[in-house]
């Protein structure tokens, strides 16, 4: 198992996003019944190379893969959620209660990823004081109240480019040190704020790209 402070090691941020996919493989091998797995088993259920995942699951857990029995499942997955913070619900708020947001906050998967949406903003008259979830609806009015009575430190923006930037900065002033941002817009932070954006517009220009490129080779 691993210690209180594996979190803390040092790893890059593309051997970070290749984790969650790990643990998801593990928990459908758990669910039907292995108890022990091997490196190059993981690599090949998820197209991946056999050092990568030795390299990338070094860091996260002391239960070293041996040469028969390979990875106790169980404890992998504990190091796995572990590193990841998913053993440690992390509260956000949500501001932006479009569409998307709607979205968001109906969505119930977040809990197996360690986040909880306390509650969500916006100024729209028409959506306060209602619930989507079980998540409570407010004017923006009450953010930094809310923000710094509970500590929030998790704030997601799903509201429009031209408003991002504000809203953004108004996190900040509540407390929030990690802003998850789907607003099509790059946000100007300090230093010690993460920024993680899903710019659905830049994905979607990628695959459109792909899909092109793939279309023409056929033809």
């Amino acid at each position: 198992m691993l210690d209180q402070n594996s979190r803390l090691r040092p790893i890059s941020k593309i051997a970070l996003q290749r984790l969650p996919y790990y643990l998801n493989y593990l928990k459908k091998k758990q669910k039907e019944a292995v108890k022990n797995i091997s490196a190059p088993m993981i690599a090949n259920g998820l197209s991946l190379n056999e050092v990568q995942v030795r390299k990338d699951l070094a860091i996260v857990s002391a239960n070293g893969g041996k040469p028969k029995t390979g990875y106790v499942i169980d404890i992998l997955i504990g190091d796995l959620e572990k590193f990841l913070g998913y053993d440690n619900v992390n509260q956000a708020v949500l501001v932006g209660v479009g569409q998307l947001g709607k979205a968001l906050l109906s969505y119930k998967g977040f809990d197996d990823y360690g986040l909880e949406i306390v509650a969500a903003f916006d100024t729209d008259q028409n959506k306060l004081d209602l619930t989507i979830n079980d998540k409570c609806i407010f004017h923006m009015d009450k953010l930094k109240d809310l923000c710094e009575r509970l500590k929030i430190h998790i704030g997601i923006i799903t509201v429009s480019a031209v408003n991002a930037q504000a809203v953004c900065d108004q996190l900040i002033e509540c407390g929030v040190l990690a802003v998850w941002n789907f607003a099509p817009v790059h946000l100007k932070v300090p230093e010690h704020i993460l920024v993680q954006d899903e710019n659905m517009a830049s994905s979607l220009a990628v695959l459109s790209r792909h899909l092109a490129e793939t279309i023409e080779k056929t033809n």
